[in-house]
């Protein structure tokens, strides 16, 4: 029985996807790039926000054109979309057949069997412990760069979001099994991995806490570069801080979700901390680690927001400068805190006005964080070969910046020491040293 999947949403989607081939594959499927060969096809979802849900939807309308033409093609939805809508799939997917949540993906192979039957099959239900760690998935991205899943799930409980729900409660992963998977991908010729968690800094198996787990990583794989996200600002320890400035393999960079520039806004989304608190953790890493990125997630428009808290958020990223923001407007979430008891009152043309204003900001500076390394010589690896000129490779510096410069003979997957020339918006130009 052939199947193919399709993944949609954040880099532990893309992760579960390998996870989910992993138990198909040894279970005797085969796995086909081609959607008119398949027998079942699998969207894994994200819910997140409204944009990737209607993404979603839109993409199963076209896909149910498949099951028209071959009624024994089967169509299912996993993932986080699964454990939103649960059983409403089925109302609002006429031609669905499969919904499995984050946790019940071992149960697929038995579940798919029995849709031979013309069956509906559902499982949404959520773990209270890791249920992959003797799963080891293939490497993901580009052969070069391989996630790893060390937790799962949520205890923070923010009003606006919608994880502790489609994933469920904090989950860590056994270090041994983390160490064997590293391992494993450091043999099969990757050199970074990226250690994945939606609060990946609250890992704790047992007496271990993150840092230490983060340094055992470094020195079982001190040839592969480390990386790690997402980030918690509240968990952000000195003790962190002194690991990714000991070891040269720790990259550093931070994804530090600041969400909004106002106290006021903070208190209503359930953050751990204040503005105050926010700028002095900055304050801590810059201290510690002084040339490092720091990247952020910010959101507009949430519940009762004034134009007072907007200029409060434009006040903190200019005093910060990220590197990089993920930014959007708020999107009130079934089954959330603010869904129910907050009004979602900033009209939608205000949001992607306040977004659009955060956007061209963030745009100026991430130019003025990039043209600071121009003249510095930086260790970059390679990743592929330049979507705008096929001379040129692109690849990454400790600090997550991408940088494109000419092959001049070298490989994909080495490090190479490039020298930074200039730099547009978005990214760095160099020049590999010879």
């Amino acid at each position: 029985m052939k199947f193919y999947i399709e993944t949609y949403g954040c880099q532990m989607n893309i992760y579960d996807s390998e996870i989910i081939c992993s138990i198909l594959l040894k279970s005797g499927f085969i796995k086909t790039s081609n959607l008119k060969k398949a027998d079942i096809i699998l969207l894994n979802t994200c819910s997140i926000r409204e944009k990737p849900e209607k993404k979603i939807f839109n993409r199963f309308i076209k896909i149910k054109g498949f099951k028209k033409k071959n009624k024994k093609l089967k169509l299912g939805i996993v993932g986080c979309l699964a454990t939103h809508y649960k059983k409403k799939l089925f109302e609002k997917l006429k031609f669905l057949d499969l919904i499995v949540g984050p946790d019940s993906y071992k149960k697929l192979p038995e579940m798919i069997k029995k849709l031979k039957n013309n069956n509906k099959e559902i499982d949404v239900r959520l773990a209270n412990k890791e249920r992959y760690t003797k799963i080891i998935p293939n490497g993901v991205r580009n052969g070069i760069s391989a996630f790893i899943s060390i937790m799962r799930g949520c205890d923070n409980m923010c009003t606006f979001c919608i994880v502790p729900f489609s994933r469920g409660r904090e989950k860590s992963r056994n270090p041994n099994s983390i160490l064997k998977e590293c391992k494993l991908l450091y043999k099969k010729g990757y050199k970074e991995i990226i250690l994945l968690g939606q609060n990946v800094d609250a890992y704790f198996w047992k007496k271990m806490k993150f840092f230490q787990l983060l340094e055992l990583i470094a020195k079982t794989v001190p040839l592969m570069r480390i990386r790690f996200l997402t980030s918690y600002p509240s968990n952000i320890t000195k003790n962190l801080l002194k690991v990714v400035k000991k070891y040269s393999n720790i990259c550093k960079h931070f994804h530090l979700p600041l969400q909004s520039g106002s106290t006021r806004i903070l208190s209503l989304m359930r953050r751990k901390y204040t503005v105050e608190e926010f700028l002095l953790i900055i304050k801590r890493i810059k201290k510690i680690i002084p040339d490092c990125s720091i990247s952020s997630d910010i959101m507009t428009g949430f519940c009762t927001e004034t134009q007072e808290d907007h200029r409060e958020t434009i006040r903190i990223m200019n005093l910060i400068k990220f590197n990089f923001s993920f930014m959007f407007k708020y999107s009130s979430r079934q089954g959330t805190y603010a869904y129910r008891k907050l009004k979602d009152n900033v009209p939608n043309s205000l949001k992607i006005s306040r977004l659009n204003e955060i956007i061209r900001l963030q745009k100026s500076h991430s130019f003025y964080r990039l043209k600071q390394n121009i003249g510095k010589i930086q260790e970059v690896l390679i990743e592929g070969i330049s979507k705008q000129d096929e001379k040129s490779y692109y690849g990454r510096n400790y600090k997550n910046d991408i940088i494109v410069f000419t092959k001049n003979n070298s490989k994909i997957g080495s490090y190479k020491k490039v020298t930074i020339i200039n730099s547009t918006f978005t990214t760095l130009i160099g020049e590999i040293i010879q």
